[in-house]
């Protein structure tokens, strides 16, 4: 592995490296596999995979780097940007808010209290509200488009995983149905079995952390088929609601747009650097991936990484 030049301040220590790696698997045993979704509870707590993509010559991969697993809610910046490119800013931003959540990614209450306005599109009630405006006949044709709009720009390999899409929906899951039928009350959604078809499905698209990786540099880089504008927006509600409640504290400790999913992937964005994709399924208290956000902490530190400087 190279070392970049001049696009980031630290030094690189495989070394320094290994020890986090290890200790990042000792704290795993300290969280919790999600299994109210059947399939995801069969995960192995023990999987720990990452992949560094800090400038073309320094790439570095760590763990279970062949372990496919689904994205889940760390989709959601994709669906944003998917949108803010096929009906610009001002459209979206009538449909979802911009400001970060006090409460859980799926409170009713948080919803309730804004009057069935979803707060912000990295909450589940602003991902259903979005997941009902992407164009398309069905969930699976819509699905599949946003598939072939990411796997086409970013070189990712992401695909549908069949299997733990019948396991969600096996689930039924009344809360995310109460959360589409408060959007629906207040007009912020047309079709409650719709927007959660499509929502469903697109949770489920799946990939490695290399695939995850790509798609963290379709936002850290310039790219002449996605506007600039959109992808700062994009890295902004990451910083801020990415980490749901946890947010706030993370932009502090880490200063990344950083985006999560109860599968245990993370996704950090460096602007104009690169990314890092991590997979871990043991979670912390917020649903956040323990060992990830372990080792990112180290990473960016070291690094110097966080965009505050």
């Amino acid at each position: 592995m190279a070392q970049g030049s001049h696009a980031f301040s630290g030094s690189f220590d495989p070394l320094q490296w290994d020890v986090w790696v290890t200790a990042a698997k000792a704290l795993v045993h300290q969280g919790r596999i999600p299994d109210y979704i059947p399939s995801l509870g069969k995960a192995n707590p023990d999987w720990l995979a990452m992949q560094l993509h800090l400038a073309d010559d320094c790439i570095y991969q760590t763990g279970e780097v062949d372990q496919p697993f689904v994205l889940m809610s760390v989709i959601k910046p994709f669906v944003l940007l998917y949108l803010l490119e096929y009906f610009g800013t001002e459209v979206v931003f009538s449909w979802v808010g911009m400001q970060p959540s006090e409460y859980s990614f799926h409170s009713i209450q948080q919803l309730k209290a804004d009057r069935g306005f979803p707060r912000n599109p990295m909450i589940n009630s602003g991902a259903i509200a979005l997941a009902g405006r992407i164009p398309g006949h069905d969930g699976t044709s819509r699905c599949a488009a946003l598939c072939q709009w990411l796997n086409q720009l970013s070189g990712a390999r992401l695909f549908l995983d069949a299997a733990m899409l019948v396991s969600v929906r096996s689930v039924g899951n009344e809360t995310n149905r109460m959360i589409a039928r408060i959007l629906a009350q207040a007009g912020y959604l047309d079709s409650i079995d719709l927007a959660l078809d499509t929502y469903n499905q697109i949770c489920c698209l799946a990939g490695t952390v290399d695939d995850l990786v790509r798609l963290g540099l379709l936002l850290a880089r310039s790219h002449q088929q996605i506007a600039n504008a959109h992808r700062r927006i994009v890295n902004a509600l990451m910083l801020t609601c990415g980490l749901y409640e946890a947010s706030g504290a993370f932009a502090v400790r880490i200063g990344l747009p950083t985006k999560s999913g109860v599968s245990g992937a993370l996704l950090s964005v460096i602007p104009g650097v690169g990314a890092i994709a991590c997979y871990s399924p043991a979670l912390d208290s917020s649903g956040n991936s323990l060992a990830g956000l372990f080792l990112l902490e180290k990473l960016t530190q070291e690094l110097e990484l966080s965009i505050f400087g």
